[in-house]
């Protein structure tokens, strides 16, 4: 590693920011964390999935591509966050992991530090992957790694209280019809639509499929379109139909109001399928809208399978074999469906919808589901997205009107 990227390496590591999702949560790790074996033949991976013990299906297909790659895998499974920090110092000390897989938004961050090889440097084949979910993984030009699967939001609807308010589903199409639904279901007597506004990243998460489909993008935050967004969440609240809790809310304590049974709407993610079908009442999924109709880009979730820079460049070639086959299509099939993600590629896509239909509105909601360092923000997104929270936050409680909230906001980032 030369001397500047070295540098850009070691501000990285004093200023490095773990942008998450919330979409998994894991909070204890696994295995050791010492990233090289004893010899050549001891290949490492760190992942963010301390869930899954040794023996575990995950575990055991790790083991399973060693073998066929002719290796030994001695694997470690790290909280997300703390995964990021591991990672930047583990660079710094010329220690990486072999394979590091971690949240798609902190890519941007270890290829800006020179942690990670290309795809061109390293030879891995992403040419099935949908582009706006390589996206992800892409800064300046060049891909660092491949999606391992994907997760984003849509919102879950009570059939019930939407039966009960007299609002078909087929009618909800854009946001003023979806203003129209909730608007039928207070004077039903129930309770409209949960979200999580709360001012951390879960927060602008949930923002930036209305922000977005809204048009409004991430480089101006104060734009028209912007405003009208802040602005839909804001009138929301104010006639009732989305409770001041959201302004706290977490995904977790949003979901449980949906749960609840009084809720038309929630909005969350694919990680919340199985509690779901426990909530004890019928529900349905419909991609976010867009303002003027058709599906919002939602935020991706989810993870990358990345090859860290080695000093013994004689390691890629294996490291290719075993995330090659981490992602091949079957592998790639029964790890999605274990994490409860979307495929990254439309060929298992395809065979996750046959095996079960329920999949079909949230493979829709994937193939529209953008990136949130895509369009070149790499970096520039952590902060970005941070005074997008402060502007909900002040426009939702009130201190501040979204546009005042946006324009304050935009001065920040600038």
């Amino acid at each position: 590693m030369n001397r500047s990227a070295r540098r850009r390496l070691t501000a990285a590591v004093l200023t490095v920011v773990a942008v998450t999702a919330g979409a998994t949560a894991c909070s204890s790790s696994s295995g050791s964390s010492s990233a090289k074996g004893a010899d050549s033949k001891t290949y490492t991976v760190w992942d963010p999935y301390p869930q899954f013990a040794k023996g575990s299906a995950w575990t055991n297909l790790l083991d399973k591509c060693g073998t066929e790659a002719g290796v030994k895998i001695k694997r470690t499974g790290f909280d997300t966050s703390d995964l990021t920090n591991k990672a930047l110092l583990a660079a710094q000390q010329g220690n990486s992991a072999d394979v590091l897989i971690v949240d798609n938004p902190v890519v941007s961050t270890l290829a800006e530090a020179g942690v990670l090889t290309t795809t061109d440097d390293n030879k891995l084949d992403t040419s099935k992957v949908d582009p706006n979910l390589l996206a992800a993984g892409q800064s300046g030009g060049k891909t660092y790694g491949t999606p391992i699967g994907a997760n984003t939001l849509a919102l879950y609807y009570n059939k019930a209280v939407l039966k009960k308010a007299g609002v078909d589903i087929a009618s909800v199409k854009d946001w003023t019809s979806l203003t129209a639904a909730l608007e039928k279901v207070k004077k039903a007597g129930k309770k409209g639509i949960t979200f999580s506004a709360i001012g951390t990243e879960e927060g602008s998460f949930q923002f930036l499929p209305w922000y977005w489909g809204s048009g409004a993008q991430l480089t101006a935050l104060d734009s028209g379109q912007a405003v009208s967004a802040l602005s839909l969440w804001k009138n929301w609240l104010d006639k009732g139909y989305a409770p001041n809790s959201v302004i706290n809310n977490t995904q977790t304590t949003s979901w449980q109001e949906f749960a609840s049974g009084d809720y038309a709407f929630a909005e969350n993610g694919t990680w919340q399928l199985a509690n779901a079908k426990k909530a004890g009442f019928e529900y349905g999924v419909l991609p976010i809208p867009g303002a003027s109709g058709g599906s919002a880009a939602a935020p991706t979730g989810g993870e990358f399978v990345t090859l860290p820079v080695q000093d013994d460049t004689g390691r890629y070639a294996t490291s290719q074999k075993l995330v090659s086959c981490l992602t091949n299509s079957q592998n790639l099939l029964d790890t999605d469906t274990t994490l409860s993600y979307v495929a990254p590629t439309s060929e298992v896509q395809d065979k996750q919808v046959a095996a079960n239909a329920e999949l079909k509105p949230w493979v829709d909601a994937v193939k529209a589901a953008k990136g949130r360092t895509s369009d070149d923000l790499g970096t520039k997104y952590p902060k970005i997205s941070e005074q997008l929270w402060k502007a909900v936050q002040s426009a939702l409680s009130g201190s501040q009107s979204p546009k005042d909230a946006l324009t304050a906001a935009q001065s920040s980032v600038k």
